[in-house]
This record gives C-alpha cells, structure tokens and sequence, in this order.
C-alpha cells in the first residue's frame, strides 16, 4: 500500500477500499471473539474493543499509503495534514447494531478536501460488499457500476432516518415530524452509511437526521452525489440536519423541516 502515492483518484479508491475491507474484517473478527462494550452519551451509544482496533488498523494503514494526509476519526484518531486532503474515518458505524449482533454495520472512509467528500468507501461485511466512488471515481457496488440514481419526491420515498426517544415531544421532534409525516415510509435501521448505501443501490430514496458527524456522512455523501444525488445541510429547530439522497425529495424534506 505503501507505493500508492497520491495524485491518482484511482489508486485513492483501491487504496480506500483495500482498508475499509481490512477494517471490517478485522471488527468482524473481534465480535466472533468477544466484545468488551462500554456506553458513550446513552444506553445506545456506545464503543467497543473492535471499533478502537478496527481504528487503530485504519490509521496505521493511512499512516503507511498517505502519511501527509491528514486523519479524523470518530474514535479519536486525528493526524493534521500537509496536503489540504483528510482522510474521515468509521471503524464500525452501527455500532448499537454490531454490538448486539445484527448485520447491519459497516466500516467507512471518506476522503475530504476543502470541507468537502471527493471519495468514499464502505464495507458490508455480513454480505461480503465493498461499495467505492466520488467525484473522480465513477461508483460501483462489488465493482460493478452503480446506475445513477431515479429521481422521485418524498411523497414517494422511503426515507432513512432516526430519532432518538429523548427528543420525542420537543422542538426537535415536530420538525421531524414536519418531513416524516410527508414520506411514503420510514426505516430506522441504525446505520446512517449503510442507510446511504442502501440509496446508492435505489432500495432506499432518502437519509435524513439531525447533529450528524463528518464520519457519519462524508463516506455516504461522495457516493450519492457521484450518482446525481443531492447532499444538504439545513437549520432547523436549533439542530443542523444532514438530508442526502434523490435530489426532489432532498428538496421537499429541506422546505419541509425549515416550514416552521
């Protein structure tokens, strides 16, 4: 990995997915062992001996490929950067989920620059699926193309989302309401790059939630918006909301949560 250089958005994509894989496989590993899982902020935010190891891999990795690079993790891992590109890293996102032993988890890197995802990287590991692609790469699922996405409003979507139980009757809450109650159906599946990737493979048409991290969305945004999606950010009841998917429905759920 080492004589990857950068320069070549290629070799940034094989080297990304090369690591997410190793990452995943490695949690994966840790989770048939045994985990050692303490709580974060909430019963269900919460960390593990995988997610810290997995992290751990990813940055050693990224040590040896990028070393100028810079380097963010969600579990601490930070590295600044000589290149103006930063390297946004997921060990396991879902953790709530790998921890009690469902599949839908996954590891995500996102290659930034000037604030923004030009690349992202994800691995399934329960189906064995590498998704890669961003604005230099064209995107593929298990290296075939992805077919751009087919645009729809949210009346006709199923929406990705999640609220958190403590903000059920709050500000917070009615502004979810405000776009949920427009949406075909709703999926809370704990997952917010897997729920992107389901939309980067059209089973899904939209990931919108409130206070979401870079790692949580720069892995999923690259890809979306290398398939034609659109990739908002909006204010709304005192929260930043991150809304990705088919770009009508991006629209309405952004008129929708700043109408009140």
């Amino acid at each position: 990995m080492a004589g990857l250089a950068p320069g070549s958005a290629r070799d940034d994509a094989a080297l990304a997915a090369s690591i997410v894989e190793r990452a995943a496989a490695l949690a994966a590993g840790e989770r048939r062992a045994g985990l050692d899982t303490s709580q974060k902020t909430s019963v269900s935010d919460v960390v593990t001996n995988a997610d810290r190891a997995a992290e751990a891999l990813v940055e050693q990795l990224l040590s040896d490929g990028r070393p100028d690079d810079g380097l963010l993790g969600e579990e601490g891992a930070s590295r600044p950067s000589a290149t103006g590109r930063t390297w946004v890293v997921d060990p396991v996102d879902g953790t709530y989920n790998f921890a009690q032993g469902l599949d839908w988890w996954c590891s995500a890197l996102a290659l930034e620059v000037d604030g923004a995802p030009v690349l992202g990287a994800v691995r399934h590991d329960a189906s064995g699926t590498t998704w890669v692609g961003g604005r230099d790469v064209p995107p593929t699922r298990g290296g075939e193309p992805l077919a751009p996405l087919v645009d729809r409003g949210l009346a006709e979507a199923c929406v990705a989302t999640y609220l958190h139980p403590p903000w059920i009757g709050t500000d917070v809450s009615r502004a979810f309401d405000r776009f949920a109650s427009r949406a075909a159906t709703l999926r809370m599946m704990g997952s917010g790059t897997m729920d992107a990737m389901a939309v980067a493979d059209g089973r899904v048409h939209l990931v919108c939630q409130h206070t979401v991290p870079p790692w949580d969305w720069m892995p999923g945004a690259a890809i979306i918006r290398a398939l034609g999606g659109e990739v908002r950010h909006v204010e709304a009841a005192g929260r930043t909301w991150y809304v990705a998917g088919v770009p009508t429905a991006v629209a309405e759920t952004v008129d929708a949560l700043v109408d009140g």
